[in-house]
């Protein structure tokens, strides 16, 4: 069942959990994250970044779509950390149901103009909006560049201001992530204090991005306090690709079938724990 990330999101943030968002590269992940959140009854979004757009090209879109379409549970397309209204543009023109713009590198008077100018063309064509306020550090070189080396964390205050002049589906929020995978000297953490003040002043979805390595007992109470969408990219592309190349150490093998199965069933672990953590197993009967 192909929807929005507005529709999606709704259920989420009546009941208190938060949907997955799986940054989806290939068919071998799409593969991996459709089967295991069927087997969950999860709804997901299928997130794909431009940079992964410009590799699996327009047509992977199509074929998320007719996975959705013949899908038993609630699936969002979504563009992750579209740059510009051309990004966007082109996003909604090949098929995404939601679409992000990130402009939170901008002065926040340059974010809330083209976030009202992408929420304008994209409810036009009943496509969601995410916007970002505050920055996410990076601590991955293969980051999406959107990112900034230090968080600066969103204030309550100017996030009521963004979405009441925005009118944005889902915003996302700065309380202690960053991108990619922590060294082992740092552990990070969430200010779940900033994400209650939020919650008391807006209404809006909020969306959690950069989580690898965050403990999980701060995800899951993050999910119950009112983030609605949690990004996963790194945490699920490093195991699987780390099980390509044990098995690719045989260099006899190199059919699909003898190769992919294995890494999908590692990458299928991860998505299982992930979607039970958010509370999200089970939710699609909600829908």
């Amino acid at each position: 069942m192909l929807v929005n990330l507005k529709e999606i999101l709704s259920a989420a943030q009546k009941e208190r959990f938060a949907v997955p968002a799986f940054n989806t590269s290939s068919n071998m992940i799409l593969t991996g994250v459709m089967e295991e959140c069927v087997a969950q009854n999860a709804p997901v979004i299928i997130a794909i970044h431009p940079d992964e757009l410009s590799f699996v090209k327009d047509s992977f879109v199509k074929a998320v779509i007719d996975e959705a379409n013949h899908a038993p549970i609630p699936v969002c397309i979504h563009l992750d950390h579209g740059a510009s209204f051309e990004q966007v543009m082109h996003a909604i023109a090949v098929g995404y149901t939601s679409v992000m713009i990130d402009a939170s590198r901008q002065p926040l008077e340059d974010n809330i103009a083209i976030t009202q100018k992408v929420v304008e063309a994209a409810h036009f064509a009943n496509v969601s909006v995410e916007a970002e306020l505050g920055t996410i550090g990076t601590m991955d070189v293969t980051a999406d560049g959107s990112a900034a080396d230090q968080i600066i964390y969103t204030d309550p205050q100017v996030a009521k201001e963004f979405v009441e002049k925005t009118g944005v589906d889902a915003l996302a929020i700065a309380i202690g992530t960053r991108h990619g995978l922590y060294p082992k000297s740092i552990r990070p953490k969430l200010r779940l204090d900033i994400l209650d003040e939020i919650t008391s002043l807006i209404d809006t979805p909020l969306v959690l991005h950069g989580g690898s390595d965050n403990p999980d007992e701060e995800i899951a109470a993050a999910a119950r306090r009112g983030v609605c969408k949690i990004n996963i990219s790194s945490d699920i592309k490093n195991p699987f690709y780390q099980k390509c190349r044990e098995i690719l150490k045989d260099e006899t093998l190199r059919e699909p079938n003898m190769i992919y199965p294995q890494c999908i069933a590692t990458l299928k672990e991860v998505v299982r724990h992930k979607v039970r953590l958010f509370g999200c197993d089970g939710k699609a009967s909600l829908y």
